[in-house]
């Protein structure tokens, strides 16, 4: 049986595993501005709540691993936490951002409650343990996102190297493995794998990433995408029992900084985190 990783917040956190309630962990991809975040964190905030859905509001202060040099990163890191500290304070629910360098994580887990650990850095030791570090000295919780060049088992590295520098509050997220160039596919029976991971302390709460799961990679300039295909992943995955999901949301995604290809449109989340609430609520008899 899969572990249970409480993300802590201002207004008591949400506990992410089996037999929890499903949680999203959604936002605009990149904190292009505080009144977007806060837009977008408002009504994911109050859907998550009707639907009796545990909410972690996400947001990039910076996209460091951008296709084009020239495509807009975000405000960095400084005003980035600012930012999502007072979003935070405001909607009253965790957060959470990601980090690429050892020395950024320290100063964001005194703000966020997730450190997030980008795919393409998944096993990047250093980065790991300080991560690990930060999130345990302030309690935070720490989620790695699967490489697309990992299998499932190779995972059980990098949970085990967080777990042994000091965070037991750990999970991983599943978001697409690379399928020769140009496209991601979602293997289930490797989330199914991904789900039974044999590691030391047991198998960590899995979170599946619907939005990035949808990229068609280094199409062009900017990362191309299905979009109408996100809810469909969505439902998939939870109905496979995984207790999370990822999801990002935008008001214009064509107008969206990056992965405009596949953001949600945010009017649209709703009626599809009703449906995973359904399913979940199925699933759970």
């Amino acid at each position: 049986m899969a572990t249970v990783c409480e993300i802590s917040g201002p207004a008591g956190g949400v506990r992410v595993g089996e037999g929890e309630r499903l949680t999203v962990i959604a936002g605009p991809c990149t904190l292009e501005s505080m009144d977007l975040g806060l837009a977008v964190g408002t009504a994911l905030r109050d859907a998550c709540h009707r639907l009796g859905l545990g909410y972690v509001f996400k947001a990039s202060f910076d996209k460091a691993n951008r296709t084009s040099g020239s495509s807009p990163r975000g405000p960095g890191m400084g005003e980035g936490l600012r930012q999502l500290g007072e979003i935070r304070s405001r909607l009253g629910v965790p957060v959470t951002t990601d980090i690429h360098h050892p020395e950024q994580a320290e100063p964001v887990a005194r703000v966020v409650d997730l450190l997030q650990i980008p795919a393409f850095l998944c096993r990047q030791t250093d980065l790991l343990e300080a991560a690990a570090t930060a999130a345990g000295r302030h309690a935070r919780a720490v989620n790695i996102k699967k490489g697309q060049f990992l299998s499932p088992r190779e995972m059980k590295g990098p949970v085990e190297k967080v777990r042994r520098a000091g965070c037991e509050r750990v999970i991983v997220t599943e978001r697409g493995t690379f399928f020769g160039y140009h496209r991601l596919v979602n293997d289930f029976v490797g989330l199914g794998d991904l789900m039974e991971l044999d590691a030391s302390g047991g198998p960590p709460p899995v979170c599946f990433d619907c939005t990035h799961s949808a990229q068609l990679p280094g199409e062009s300039a900017t990362t191309g995408g299905r979009r109408e295909r996100v809810p469909l992943l969505a439902r998939a995955a939870v109905a496979a029992g995984v207790p999370a999901v990822f999801l990002e949301c935008h008001p214009e995604p064509d107008r969206a900084w990056s992965d405009a290809s596949t953001q949600l449109r945010l009017a649209d989340a709703p009626a599809l985190l009703a449906h995973l609430a359904a399913i979940r609520r199925a699933l759970r008899g």
